[in-house]
């Protein structure tokens, strides 16, 4: 059975079951404080007089205990507020309630602290059921639109049914799978009674968790047990069982599958009288029974494999839980929690998240197929959230943090019990449930991700899952496991093409696949960081070694008494009993060393070079892909967040949330895995990464949370290229966070963000990352004249030492270009300046040349492909020839007359007043009668960004440089100059014929 044991528990009262350990343990005394404590102040003249009654309180501690106890429990009610004895014991009672049920946990805070209960939920669909449909427990929810079963409203469950009788209070069985929303609905419940929004036909609401309940030995009679859960309603005479009074009473047992109920008389005592004291098994029967307290109501929260516990007799209605079974409830879930800030309102980016998720979800797709769960609505919201409302102030979150509280929050203290009862000896053989999935389904996952596979058979399910089991308590564990969780993970193949032809199973078998794709890669890497993919020997070579390594000491004390009597040559065999646990611990370290080899062969497989990065991929099985499909270069799957989910769950704050869960990582394995790990990536790294590799590995550092292996990978790297990689606020916080973790000394020589769609507030995020480079590429953005201001404080920053600044095809005006320039007087590192297509005009162009002497390290200046006319170009040209280091400008396509350029080449070599210094003037491939000798830097830079160029414009410009080259061609009478002229006229024209082609193609 599934019980919640020593290991810990999370509470069920909350969203999804979103509560701790540590809140039930607060909850199960809610309304005690402690007495103040006696305290000495200095100065008093009665220290000697204290000291010897503290000493007396010390030997009489424990009568004095117990008094303590009795004194805190006729107080607490004074816990929340002062409340005064003529106050009704119900009121305060819902105020109590209120306050325990409207906590939240932790998790939620991810999402901006913005929720309430009522504000976030979404009502999941109840079926009632009627007794010949239980047998059909485990049906997909979809399927139950073709029987005869109804929707209820959890108002309408304590409506009469046909087999009621006056007089007599309904027993309804709520039911259902792990994440279908048991524990959300009894908690709403809760809080709209204390409201006064729901039950009122009920005058007292009394919850109880099953978990409490299952933990106490001794006998207590009903009235007790609910002043002892709730003081006030110490001897309240609702439950006194005189007259009719209970019809006002519902008693609400959340986790029935915590208790063993025997319904046999001769086990469970027939008991009429609330006073009598009796085991809480024994009233729970009673009350199901109705021998005690008939006219009250029963509400009993339960899962799959306990419902038949409870003899149908007994239950007046069967009500099954079957989630979001339709897309507008789940839009309904999302739009809740990502839209709840009126900021996220009126954000347009997160309006047009919500609708592709509802389009992904209208379009059948494997996501729609498991989203009838609350919790996967859960972990979606949360992923979709770190992917795109990520900010700098928020709490530092992980993927695979997500996933381990994802975990926690539904399997946190869960047991898989192999006997019945819940006596201690029972408890012995217990064994977390999270280490059954582990062991499980962590194994098949671990299976798929190593044969580059998804989806499962029933045969295979059978093989990795229910394979081994021999006795009959590991067939109880799997029944009830089955039952009750596998369904929870493996859901059936929805049939697309995102399973390539390899996965298709002959004669049409069913197929299962993980219910999020990411879930099978993170049990994969959860199995093989724990340690559980070992080989026989392997699992052999432990036992033997911790067998003789507990027995070494004894062995030694032996052989130091022998060793009177016995030749010391016999010992030399015994001393080789202790070089065994040596010999394991050096067999462990090698594979902590294999699982860090396989990490870094995983994160840069090259058959995955050209897929999207990490986080693209898990955006894309979220969101779906709409519009073009990428092209596929390789028929197999990828699973590129395996190694990153390895990394991550080495990280300190997953391993805490582990422990809970009975998965222990030693510190001592993180420690062998990080150093191998970073010897294995500095290697890989020694290799040309693309784009989409270099961000992935920025993901794994970040996941790592590792500031020591950061540094030490980082310094292999001198340039990080990201061009293409389609940018993201969460993508700019990892990057800064990563470099965030260097030293002010450690600089890049490059880095490029090229083509990345940054914006004016994925600056903001990524000022960090730029202080350590020499070299930034920002070229090919959305950057306006707003980013400019940004861009300013960046060249002002005394710990910048940027040299080389692109800013090619941003959209700055003369606007955003003036306030840049505001910043050359005191920046004096900046070397080369691309200002290229940037919508600069004349007025810009003279302001720049006014501001050239005001900067005297700038060498090179690229200002082509803007707005600028003769006087403008003459003027720059002017400036660039009297600056002392600046030797190359460049002003090709810009309006410029012939004129105009046969006098900037003149202005270029010729100085003013005696002035030397000569500027090579790049302003078209022709100087003239000759060939310019900046003519291959020209087309060379076309040819690169004619595709994001207006083509109109471009093409006229070449046909300008063909019609000089034709011109200067004629003019010259040496064979080999005019065959030079032909040659670079065929590289002119190849280009134009290409940005035709395209044209023409993006027009069809």
């Amino acid at each position: 059975m599934l019980q919640r044991g020593v290991l810990g528990s999370v509470g069920r009262f909350g969203p999804v079951g979103a509560h701790s350990r540590s809140d039930w343990a607060n909850r199960r005394r809610p309304y005690r404080i402690d007495s103040a404590e006696p305290t000495l102040t200095k100065g008093n003249n009665n220290t000697p007089k204290m000291m010897s009654i503290l000493f007396r309180q010390r030997i009489q501690l424990p009568a004095a205990w117990r008094w303590k106890k009795r004194r805190d429990s006729s107080c607490h009610c004074m816990t929340f507020s002062t409340i005064s004895f003529n106050q009704d014991p119900v009121e305060i009672h819902k105020r109590k309630l209120f306050l325990w049920f409207s906590h939240l946990p932790k998790e939620e805070k991810q999402f901006g602290g913005l929720f309430s209960p009522e504000t976030m939920h979404i009502d999941p669909l109840i079926l009632e059921r009627k007794d010949e449909e239980r047998a059909g427990l485990l049906q997909s929810p979809y399927k139950t639109q073709t029987s005869s079963s109804h929707s209820l409203t959890v108002e309408q469950l304590f409506d009469p049914t046909d087999a009621w009788s006056e007089g007599r209070g309904l027993n309804v069985l709520l039911y259902g799978a792990v994440g279908t929303g048991k524990a959300t609905i009894v908690r709403k419940l809760v809080l709209d009674w204390c409201a006064g929004n729901m039950m009122t036909r009920f005058k007292l609401l009394l919850p109880f968790t099953c978990e409490d309940l299952s933990q106490l030995t001794k006998a207590v009679s009903l009235r007790d047990l609910v002043g002892r859960k709730y003081l006030h309603l110490k001897n309240h005479p609702l439950l006194s069982g005189d007259r009719d009074h209970a019809k006002d009473v519902l008693f609400l047992f959340n986790g029935m599958e915590k208790m063993q109920l025997d319904f046999r008389i001769g086990s469970s005592e027939l008991c009429s009288d609330p006073n009598e004291p009796l085991p809480p098994s024994v009233l729970i029967v009673n009350l199901l029974r109705k021998y005690l307290l008939p006219e009250a109501s029963i509400l009993m929260a339960t899962r799959l494999s306990a419902v038949e516990r409870i003899p149908q007799k007994y239950v007046s209605r069967y009500a099954q839980i079957c989630g979001f079974n339709d897309p507008d409830r789940q839009r309904a879930y999302f739009t809740s929690r990502l839209l709840q800030s009126e900021e996220a309102a009126q954000n347009k980016e997160a309006q047009t998240l919500i609708e592709l998720l509802y389009l992904n979800l209208q379009s059948e797709s494997q996501l729609a197929a498991v989203c009838f769960l609350p919790s996967y609505c859960w972990l979606t919201c949360a992923t979709l959230h770190f992917l795109h409302f990520t900010t700098p102030q928020a709490p530092i979150r992980t993927l695979t943090g997500i996933y381990t509280s994802f975990f926690r929050l539904n399997f946190g203290g869960e047991v898989l019990g192999t006997r019945t009862g819940t006596s201690p000896s029972s408890q012995e053989h217990q064994s977390s449930l999270m280490k059954y999935v582990v062991l499980t389904v962590g194994k098949l996952a671990f299976d798929g991700v190593m044969n580059k596979r998804t989806s499962f058979s029933d045969k295979e399910l059978e093989q990795w899952i229910g394979g081994k089991t021999k006795t009959d308590e590991e067939l109880h564990q799997l029944a009830v496991f089955q039952t009750d969780v596998l369904d929870f993970f493996l859901a059936p193949c929805v049939k697309s093409r995102n399973h390539s032809s390899k996965e298709l199973c002959e004669d049409n078998e069913k197929l299962y696949v993980f219910a999020v794709p990411a879930l099978q890669e993170y049990l994969a890497a959860l199995y093989i960081v724990l340690g559980e993919n070992k080989s026989a020997l392997q699992k052999l070579t432990s036992q033997v070694s911790v067998a003789i390594g507990q027995a070494s000491e004894d062995v030694s004390a032996l052989m130091n008494i022998l060793s009177k009597f016995i030749p010391l040559r016999l010992f030399a065999i015994f001393n080789l009993l202790k070089l065994f646990p040596k010999l394991y611990e050096k067999i462990s370290t090698y594979n902590k060393g294999k699982i860090a080899r396989t990490m870094a062969v995983e994160m840069f497989r090259t058959e995955d070079s050209h897929n999207d990065d990490v986080l693209d991929q898990v955006e894309q099985s979220l969101l779906g892909v709409h519009g073009p499909q990428p092209q596929q270069f390789d028929d197999s799957k990828s699973f590129e967040l395996y190694p990153i989910f390895m990394g991550g769950l080495l990280q300190y704050n997953n391993r805490v949330l582990l422990q809970q869960l009975d998965c222990n990582i030693q510190s001592t394995t993180v420690v062998q895995i990080t150093h191998a790990l970073r010897k294995y990536l500095v290697r890989e790294l020694s290799k040309p990464q693309p784009p989409e590799e270099l961000m992935d590995l920025l993901v794994l550092l970040y996941e790592f949370q590792n500031p020591r292996l950061t540094v030490e990978v980082l310094s292999s790297i001198k340039n990080i290229c990201l061009t293409n990689v389609r940018m993201t606020s969460l993508k700019c916080f990892i990057l800064s966070s990563v470099l965030s973790c260097t030293s002010a000394s450690y600089h890049l020589k490059e880095l490029d963000l090229s083509s990345c769609l940054l914006t004016h507030n994925m600056l903001l995020m990524l000022g960090p990352a730029f202080r350590h480079a020499y070299s930034l590429n920002l070229q090919f953005n959305n950057l306006g004249p707003d980013s400019c201001i940004l861009l300013k404080d960046l060249l002002l920053d005394p710990e910048t030492c940027i040299s080389s600044l692109q800013l090619c095809d941003n959209p700055l005006l003369d606007s955003g270009v003036r306030i840049l320039l505001e910043a050359l007087p005191q920046n004096q590192s900046l070397i080369y300046l691309s200002l290229m297509h940037t919508g600069l005009g004349n007025s810009g162009a003279l302001e720049l040349a006014e501001r050239l002497p005001q900067h005297t390290g700038l060498e090179e200046l690229n200002v082509a492909y803007n707005a600028i006319s003769d006087e403008a170009a003459v003027a720059l040209v002017d400036a660039c020839r009297e600056h002392p280091t600046i030797h190359t400008l460049h002003l090709y396509l810009n309006p410029i007359t012939d004129e105009g350029k046969q006098s900037l080449y003149g202005r270029g070599v010729t100085g003013n007043q005696g002035n030397n210094q000569q500027v090579k003037v790049l302003a078209s491939v022709t100087e003239g009668s000759d060939i310019s000798g900046g003519w291959h830097p020209i087309l060379r830079v076309i040819q690169e960004n004619a595709s994001s160029w207006d083509h109109k414009r471009v093409k006229q410009q070449l046909k300008v440089f063909l019609q000089d080259l034709e011109w200067g061609r004629e003019k010259q009478t040496s064979f080999w100059k005019r065959l030079h002229f032909r040659k670079v006229q065929k590289k002119v024209q190849a280009t134009l014929q290409r940005l035709e082609k395209d044209s023409s193609s993006k027009t069809k």
